[in-house]
Order: structure tokens, then sequence, then C-alpha cells
């Protein structure tokens, strides 16, 4: 690691994978604190993902979470949740090559349920689950090929992932 803080595990996937909830189980197990880049860009810009979207476009969110995530790359050591898009960006791509990242993977049914009619998540308006799917197919490759560990969620609770993810990583 190249970092002399760390986060001791990146959780990246799509939205419903679970990664805040799943981020939580970790953190209470291992006394670590959960950061979520998501919150980091609301704070930063002063107001939630939705209406920066809205007010200012994706591509200015883009580059916040861009910061965001480089900054907590760099500076936090607990459990750290990226925001769905986050590996899209190519310089997020080779800064995480440093960093244990699971992937948490969702088929489109349980990923349907999870994220319900899509408030508050402004990639997904309007047919929610046509979006989640296509968002699944273009994303599903960048988060497999930053994963250093893939566990599946489809039909299991946080606390059956967290699991996997603690046998996974203490390989």
């Amino acid at each position: 690691m190249s970092a002399s803080l760390t986060p001791r595990v990146v959780l990246v996937g799509p939205m419903g994978a679970g990664k805040t909830t799943v981020g939580r189980v970790l953190a209470r197990r291992w006394g670590a604190e959960l950061r979520d880049t998501d919150v980091d860009v609301e704070t930063a810009a002063g107001k939630p993902v939705p209406e920066i979207f809205v007010d200012d476009g994706e591509e200015h969110f883009r580059a916040l979470e861009k910061a965001a995530v480089a900054a907590a790359l760099a500076t936090h050591e607990g459990v750290l949740a990226l925001g769905g898009g986050a590996v899209l960006d190519p310089d997020t791509q080779v800064l995480l090559k440093d960093h244990a990242v699971v992937f948490l993977k969702v088929g489109l049914a349980d990923a349907v349920k999870r994220v319900g009619l899509g408030t508050g998540r402004p990639l997904l308006l309007g047919n929610v689950r046509s979006r989640v799917k296509q968002l699944l197919e273009e994303r599903t490759p960048v988060y497999e090929a930053v994963a250093t560990l893939v566990v599946d969620t489809d039909g299991r609770t946080a606390e059956q992932v967290a699991d996997d993810i603690e046998e996974g990583l203490d390989r």
C-alpha cells in the first residue's frame, strides 16, 4: 500500500448492492469508522446528491466525487463505501489498485427491490428496472476489474456478506 493511511477495505458496487449497510456491519465489527464518499460530496456541495445533479449536472457531481474518493483513499483508515459510479473514472481506477477493494455483486431483481422506486437516485429517473439493468450491464465489468474480492449479495443478509468479506480478506 502506497499511502501511510489507507482504508481497511473499499466497498464498490451498484446502488442497491448494500455498500453502506455492509460497511456499517464491518465498521462495527472492526471498531472502525465508516466513510461514504456520497456523504463527503454532499458535505462539500452543501446539498444532497439529487440536487447536485439537477442544479449543477452530472459532470459537476463526478468532479466532486473524484476529489472526494481521492481524499478518502489517502486519509481514511476504516471502511470506505464509494458511490456506484465512482469507479468509472480512470484516475480513480488507478488509485484503487493499491487498496483492498470488494465488489458487492447484486443481481437485477435484488437491486430493484433494494432501491425501490429510485427516489433520491437521479440516475434512476424513468423506468427503474430497465435503468438498473443498463447500469449493471455497463458497470459490472469495471467493478470486476478494480476488485480484489467479489462477494455476491443476492438473498443474503449484511452479516453474511460481511462474513464472506472478512474470510476473503484474510486469505
